[in-house]
């Protein structure tokens, strides 16, 4: 169950643990991007005393803002080191974050439904089966639930943008972030998502502008896309 992990990703990620709160980092982009993909998924659910999943949750970026928002959050992560991270950040930040190491595979056997929301943001291009992800994230979260997922699309665009531009011209991740072929095109999670009952709400671009360096939603999925999805109530 905790198969779909590649080891030199996880290598790749904890290498930068000590890193992720240090917003002129290498995960600076992640601090730029947070809120508004934070408001986004407010836009469509209020989090208030909301049963919260965040899967790959890295050093908590997300996970400690949807707590401050008022969510009861778990936040999950194979990468231990930056689960410590995560950890000493929320208790230093006063949160109260359940973060576990454990695949979300796993968890969704262990607690089928139990989530109003579950959140994957970042992550679904790291691993070897995107669709397990989003199949645990459909068992994972009750009827009537929500499902907000983000990636990054496979096409001339992005590659030149997320990894000509981002990795080698402006250098704003390190190179070797993104594998270009793991890269997802808006159906190839839409389809899986369907067959395992959840219904697409909302689509949305995401673009970043490195150099006012501001995030702004709207536009084509052409690049980074944000996706809202839905159990059915019944």
């Amino acid at each position: 169950m905790d198969t779909n992990v590649e080891a030199a990703e996880i290598d790749k990620f904890s290498a930068l643990a000590h890193r992720w709160w240090d917003k002129d980092g290498e995960f600076r982009p992640l601090h730029q991007l947070n809120p508004v993909r934070l408001q986004w998924i407010l836009d469509h659910v209020a989090l208030a005393d909301r049963r919260v999943v965040d899967i790959g949750c890295g050093g908590g970026i997300l996970a400690e803002a949807m707590a401050a928002s008022g969510a009861r959050v778990t936040g999950i992560d194979l990468a231990d080191a930056s689960l410590q991270v995560a950890r000493l950040h929320a208790l230093d930040s006063g949160l109260g974050i359940d973060y576990r190491l454990i695949s979300a595979e796993r968890l969704a056997t262990e607690a089928p439904g139990q989530f109003d929301v579950v959140t994957c943001m970042e992550m679904l291009e790291h691993v070897p089966d995107p669709a397990s992800i989003v199949r645990a994230c459909a068992q994972l979260v009750r009827p009537g639930g929500w499902v907000f997922l983000s990636t990054i699309n496979r096409n001339w665009k992005s590659f030149v943008l997320a990894i000509v531009g981002a990795e080698y011209l402006l250098r704003l991740v390190p190179r070797g972030t993104h594998d270009f072929a793991r890269f997802l095109r808006p159906a190839e999670i839409a389809t899986p998502a369907r067959a395992a009952g959840l219904d697409l709400v909302d689509i949305t671009g995401m673009e970043y502008n490195p150099l006012s360096q501001t995030v702004r939603l709207g536009g084509e999925p052409d690049v980074n896309y944000l996706m809202a999805l839905r159990r059915s109530a019944i």
